[in-house]
């Protein structure tokens, strides 16, 4: 098996949650040290078609927070993806349930977004789809708050891994 050197973030679509969520955890570990640093971002839906862009309201909310979502393309989880990840951070409990009976093979770090957060945070992140750009405003800075936490996590778990 080759090295777990991706994250994978997972939402349904691939179109709004996890777009977002690739681009906001990249753009932090962008700022860390090695080998955190080293860790490349993906993201992907439990039900997704290929190719899709990110919804408008998606780009919108990440442009103005400078990051750019233009070039992204949907696509579907993979067990080659998930053989390749170090931990996959999902949007709700479904989508963690869905890789946990569809796949045979899962990465130890299976998590909420915002699990790793104080308990006392909602730890699932609603879909936005359909809805105004203030709902996808709110889910980015859903994402923006559990960020610190899942480098923190990284920083702990990333280098104990390499020196397994």
């Amino acid at each position: 098996m080759s090295e777990r050197d991706q994250i994978i973030i997972v939402c349904t679509a691939n179109i709004c949650r996890s777009p977002m969520g690739e681009r906001l955890l990249a753009h932090g570990l962008a700022a860390e040290e090695s080998p955190v640093n080293q860790l490349k971002v993906v993201s992907a839906g439990v039900s997704a078609y290929t190719g899709d862009a990110a919804s408008l309201n998606s780009v919108k909310a990440l442009s103005t927070v400078g990051l750019d979502l233009r070039d992204h393309k949907s696509q579907q989880i993979s067990q080659e993806m998930l053989n390749r990840a170090f931990a996959v951070f999902c949007m709700t409990q479904t989508h963690r349930a869905l890789i946990e009976v569809h796949f045979e093979h899962i990465p130890r770090h299976l998590y909420l977004f915002r699990e790793l957060m104080p308990p006392d945070a909602s730890i699932e992140i609603p879909d936005p789809f359909g809805r105004d750009l203030d709902a996808y405003e709110l889910c980015r800075d859903s994402m923006v708050e559990a960020i610190p936490s899942l480098l923190t996590f990284l920083r702990e778990e990333y280098p104990r891994y390499l020196q397994s």
